[in-house]
């Protein structure tokens, strides 16, 4: 980001009669334009910045003659999407946290514009030939980060069933494959309802053991959930129970290490591909383990669509008791 350099001041006098030298008439340089960073509902992602890195103001223009001040460099906006995280590049100090549409940040200030000879004249000198220089502007490189702003959160290990998951319950469309990590970036989805006020849905990509750490996609999957309010815990309940368990604890403990706040947000435990369950018995016994952990506990289906309309009302229930 480059602030806009100030124009230069202007040397000129005027030819009038009786008037010493003409008098001196210069005009001001124009201040440089700022380059100001806007939060915009518009944008849902960094794309634009990928081919693209440098944003200059315009600088102001020079004075003239006849006490003719310089125009002001127009201001060059930056656009990013709500939730962007602005940092400097050499220190890795934050310097804003944009989560408003609308809400924006100057950058880099545009340079003052230089003073016309006018301002220097004075009893002893009548005729001066001197003007200041317009400043030049400010340059610095900034580091944007972007962490999704969602209602709902999905977390869950590689191939639970989110993305699955998201595609029934928005129009939204994720890559799914049988294969792990098909999400390789959060994509977001509306859950629509007559009743309800629209709910922001987040597939957050797969996260492993040590995610914390960096492992996986690390820190690319744990920035983003920071921003959800609720957390929806996907858990592949085809397997033994013991897996099913081991499952939760494992994102429960990458959560936790992460950052404890985390655990504090509501949290609901969606038990998934219930069609490849063979024992009947094995759905009860889930629900009394994690029930008694206090957990709020729905079995669903994805891909088959069992019990999809039950987890919408659940969902949209417990964004309105967020709100009160």
């Amino acid at each position: 980001m480059k602030g806009g350099d100030g124009g230069n001041g202007c040397v000129s006098f005027r030819r009038e009669k009786f008037v010493p030298k003409g008098g001196p008439d210069g005009g001001d340089g124009g201040d440089g334009g700022d380059v100001i960073i806007s939060a915009s509902r518009r944008l849902g992602s960094l794309i634009d910045f990928r081919y693209r890195s440098h944003f200059n103001a315009e600088r102001g223009l020079h004075g003239q003659g006849k006490k003719k001040h310089g125009r002001n460099g127009a201001d060059c906006i930056v656009n990013v999407p709500m939730g962007s995280i602005i940092k400097d590049a050499e220190t890795g100090e934050v310097i804003v946290d944009l989560i408003e549409d609308g809400q924006s940040i100057v950058v880099a200030k545009g340079g003052l514009g230089g003073r016309g000879n006018t301002h220097f004249t004075s009893s002893t000198n009548r005729s001066p030939r001197l003007a200041g220089k317009g400043k030049h502007g400010p340059e610095r490189w900034l580091r944007i980060e972007l962490k999704l702003l969602a209602d709902i959160g999905l977390v869950g290990l590689p191939n639970a069933g989110k993305s699955t998951l998201l595609s029934a319950l928005s129009a939204a469309q994720p890559k799914i494959a049988s294969y792990p990590f098909t999400t390789l970036e959060p994509h977001l989805g509306v859950l629509q309802s007559a009743d309800h006020r629209p709910c922001i849905i987040a597939d957050i990509p797969g996260l492993i053991e040590g995610a914390h750490q960096g492992a996986g996609l690390g820190h690319k999957f744990l920035k983003h959930i920071e921003r959800t309010e609720i957390i929806l815990h996907i858990i592949d309940a085809s397997g033994s129970i013991e897996n099913t368990i081991n499952e939760h604890k494992t994102i429960e403990s990458e959560l936790l290490n992460y950052n404890e706040e985390l655990l504090k947000r509501r949290q609901i435990l969606l038990l998934n591909k219930t069609d490849l369950i063979d024992d009947p018995d094995q759905l009860d016994k889930l629900n009394k383990i994690f029930i008694n952990k206090g957990l709020k506990v729905i079995h669903i289906s994805a891909l088959t669509g069992d019990g999809i309309e039950d987890l919408k009302e659940l969902l949209l229930e417990t964004i309105e008791e967020k709100i009160d």
